[in-house]
């Protein structure tokens, strides 16, 4: 079912959810930020950590060498002072590689308090993976104005 949800220049508020199932839920309230909780891909199967690098060789070359190993670290949501441990890289190179993969849909960020958290989002799943995303959850499926 599509749904418009006519946000008025106040922006949108994106909360993934493992509870919710196959629909999004728009929570709209006139006074604040509207929020749209939509469901995770429950089928993803979080890729094994591998701190030693070892991706297929294509994606390095695609990504470069650390950039390519990021998706591999966050196996497990990561602040980013704790991917820059597990990359064995600055905290300022591992906010760097980050955005970069954040601007791509392969890795959502998240500020809580004062960290931000870090997840692997299914698209960067799959690209580390090799596996195809469901057909139904391809972005932008929603009627946003």
């Amino acid at each position: 079912m599509d749904r418009d949800l006519s946000l008025g220049g106040r922006g949108l508020r994106l909360i993934p959810s493992y509870f919710c199932r196959r629909t999004p839920i728009a929570l709209a309230d006139p006074e604040l930020r509207p929020v749209l909780v939509y469901p995770v891909d429950h089928s993803t199967v979080r890729p094994s950590a591998d701190p030693s690098g070892t991706r297929p060789q294509a994606l390095s070359a695609l990504l470069g060498r650390t950039r390519a190993r990021t998706p591999a670290a966050l196996h497990d949501t990561a602040t980013t002072g704790e991917l820059a441990r597990r990359l064995r890289i600055s905290p300022a190179s591992a906010s760097q590689h980050v955005h970069v993969l954040a601007a791509a849909n392969l890795v959502r960020s998240q500020r809580v308090g004062n960290q931000v958290l870090h997840t692997l989002t299914p698209l960067g799943a799959a690209l580390l993976s090799g596996s195809r995303l469901p057909s139904d959850s391809s972005p932008g499926s929603f009627g946003l104005r």
